[in-house]
């Protein structure tokens, strides 16, 4: 993935640099929590700036701040790192991240939606209805999806009007593999299902019903994680098996007779 951010850090009163700053560090970010920068892959700043568009002294300060946040992490031999997290981190990521979007629903549905988020939410449903349409989650239209489904979440947050939910929620987005970008796109039945539960969260928020949004809001973050940790550790047992074999086939054999 290629994006150029431009970059001015030479503004005398340091604001257009703060500014490129922490745009670098939103879109590394992004590239992380959608899985583009995978787990332990090492951020060269070299490679980053000419892929971003940036010089090294707002690259410098973006990845300080994502060491901060804990999405990498550095080390003076290695440099820096994208952060790797346990399965059990994860799957309690998901944990709190499905009981936040819960009462996000129940809030926004007891306040009530507006109109206008009411109309981005539909469009949003509709937009994802489009493409699943053929049939499969087609890979060029996976980067839309994802958007589609960002969309739905970060409406249904802005709309409960809490900004400590909306801090806490997006610290369990610094859990990569528990974001909401992360989408398993190669299971069309599982990506139906999910879209689904967009169609019927809408429902009973349009219904003003925000406790059953909300028990629909937790099932379905929690089944997401329960696919991805299904997908995460039958990954991990491939990888131990593959270990094995390796180990197996360099163990001297025992010399002949």
């Amino acid at each position: 993935m290629s994006m150029t951010l431009g970059h001015d850090e030479k503004d005398p009163d340091g604001l257009i640099f703060q500014t490129s700053a922490d745009q670098v560090a939103t879109s590394i970010r992004e590239l992380i929590l959608e899985g583009s920068l995978v787990p332990g892959a090492p951020l060269r700043q070299d490679d980053l700036a000419r892929q971003l568009g940036v010089s090294r002294t707002p690259l410098r300060t973006a990845l300080a701040a994502l060491s901060r946040d804990g999405l990498v992490e550095y080390s003076a031999n290695r440099g820096y790192r994208v952060r790797s997290f346990a399965i059990a981190d994860i799957r309690a990521a998901f944990e709190v991240r499905s009981t936040l979007e819960a009462l996000a629903c129940r809030i926004a549905g007891r306040i009530g939606l507006s109109q206008a988020a009411l109309e981005t939410l539909s469009a949003a449903v509709a937009e994802g209805d489009g493409i699943l349409s053929s049939g499969r989650l087609e890979p060029a239209r996976l980067a839309a999806y994802r958007r589609m489904n960002v969309t739905i979440h970060s409406t249904i947050i802005e709309a409960a009007a809490n900004p400590w939910l909306k801090d806490f929620v997006s610290r369990t987005h610094d859990v990569p593999m528990a974001s909401d970008r992360i989408i398993l796109w190669e299971d069309y039945d599982i990506i139906l299902r999910s879209h689904d539960d967009h169609h019927r969260i809408l429902h009973a928020l349009r219904q003003g019903d925000g406790e059953r949004a909300g028990r629909l809001m937790q099932e379905h973050v929690i089944f997401a994680g329960e696919v991805l940790m299904g997908h995460l550790m039958g990954r991990r047992d491939q990888s131990l098996q593959q270990e094995q074999a390796i180990g197996f086939s360099s163990t001297p054999k025992d010399p002949q007779p």
